[in-house]
């Protein structure tokens, strides 16, 4: 009845989907049965008590009430104006749970939600807040503080108090042309490893103090992600003494400070029961083999990551890979793909790699590969892939099914799939 349309690297469920028909009824019973009001229309009868509320695009909608205790859930998707809760109910809402907010004209924290004791999630997502207030300690039960794309880069020190809290998620990117984009995180505080129910972290800085800051991630013992900021290489050895301690983590992301910053991760040993993880790293040398994590990583993630020129994967390694991204690695001329490696590879991607001319040597071998993206490549690597050109290697990617090339033209990134260009596209596309 309910199927998983998209999964993350880890195995998550993303999206989800259902058939029209079982929509209609799920839709009807809700209505039915006062699960969720949905304010979108003009004079819309609405239940006397509302449990769920999502209000869509506009605010004009919306009925006040004279008590909103009933309400556990409010929503908003698109919200053009400021909101203000006490619009919807001037004596508030004593029991809510989960208050979503994400994408409204947001300038500062909602001064409101002091007074909501149960709330259990807050997402201020892609809101223009910069700063968090010291009341939310207050928030004793909160599990989820979601502040991704705001302007918060650091948090006050009562959010120690949340022991409840299990996801941290403070970080946003900046885009800028010719470039893919550049993440920003928190400046963390000395103290984190008191959120022991911590899940998720994303992303902190460690910039500053990072070594007796990463003792105390040691101490999260729950953690399932980790995204970590502004690494320095003489924090490696502290950093894989902790994640050593951290046995369900699924996904972990490393960011260097500098472009020219190596980050030496062999210390790091995973237990046997850890799960996989997703890995941003650096390493350095002429022929690098990544052999060191070939046994656990579902999700690779390598960027600015060699200074060698060739990238060597070995015979019967990373069992368990499905998806692997390669960016801005300049040096990098040849990638060797060797026999019965990656047997479950699903998606390759590689991106800014200007002395890459050539496919990878072997990627014939990766049957399971569904989807290959190049990104701001050289014109003479797009070359080898159309199937009229002398001496091509299209026969070496013909089995997959998709085949997209990205560029930058026009102060916008252009999208292609190989398979649905006709002649005189490929023709223009080389030629630019």
């Amino acid at each position: 009845m309910i199927q998983a349309a998209e999964t993350t690297p880890d195995g998550r469920v993303q999206k989800f989907r259902i058939h029209d028909l079982l929509r209609e009824i799920i839709t009807s019973k809700t209505r039915d049965q006062n699960f969720a009001t949905i304010a979108k229309e003009y004079n819309m009868p609405w239940p006397d008590k509302v449990a769920r509320l999502s209000i869509h695009n506009t605010l004009q909608y919306v009925q006040q009430y004279r008590s909103a205790s009933q309400l556990r859930s409010l929503f908003m998707f698109r919200v053009a104006e400021k909101p203000s809760l006490q619009r919807f109910s001037p004596t508030g809402f004593t029991l809510l749970n989960v208050l979503d907010l994400q994408s409204t004209p947001l300038n500062v924290f909602p001064a409101e939600v002091v007074n909501l004791f149960f709330l259990k999630y807050l997402s201020l997502k892609d809101t223009r807040v910069k700063t968090v207030p010291t009341w939310i300690g207050k928030l004793q039960n909160l599990e989820t503080l979601d502040l991704k794309n705001s302007r918060v880069t650091e948090l006050p020190v009562e959010i120690l108090k949340l022991q409840h809290l299990r996801h941290l998620l403070v970080y946003h990117y900046e885009f800028l042309p010719h470039e893919f984009h550049s993440k920003y995180g928190f400046k963390v505080l000395g103290k984190i490893g008191a959120l022991t129910s911590l899940q998720k972290l994303c992303f902190i800085e460690v910039n500053q103090d990072g070594g007796a800051i990463l003792i105390e991630l040691g101490k999260l013992v729950q953690l399932r992600r980790l995204g970590i900021v502004k690494m320095r290489k003489e924090y490696g050895k502290a950093f894989c003494s902790s994640v050593e301690k951290l046995t369900k983590i699924c996904s972990l992301s490393i960011t260097s400070v500098e472009e020219d910053e190596i980050i030496d991760l062999e210390y790091l040993f995973f237990s046997s029961s850890t799960a996989s993880a997703a890995l941003l790293a650096r390493t350095t040398g002429d022929v690098t083999s990544l052999d060191t994590f070939s046994s656990w990583p579902l999700h690779l993630l390598l960027s600015e990551a060699f200074e060698g020129d060739t990238l060597r994967f070995g015979a019967g390694g990373f069992k368990k890979l499905k998806r692997l991204c390669l960016d801005k690695s300049d040096q990098l001329r040849c990638i060797w793909v060797e026999a019965e490696t990656m047997p479950c590879i699903e998606q390759l991607s590689i991106k800014r790699c200007k002395s890459l001319e050539k496919v990878p040597l072997g990627i014939e071998h990766l049957i399971t590969l569904k989807v290959l993206e190049f990104s701001d490549m050289p014109e003479k690597l797009i070359r080898t892939l159309l199937p009229h050109e002398q001496g091509n290697d299209y026969w070496k990617v013909a089995h997959i099914p998709e085949v997209h090339i990205t560029y930058w033209r026009e102060w916008e990134w252009k999208v292609y799939s190989l398979e649905g260009l006709s002649e005189a596209q490929k023709s223009h596309f080389c030629c630019k």
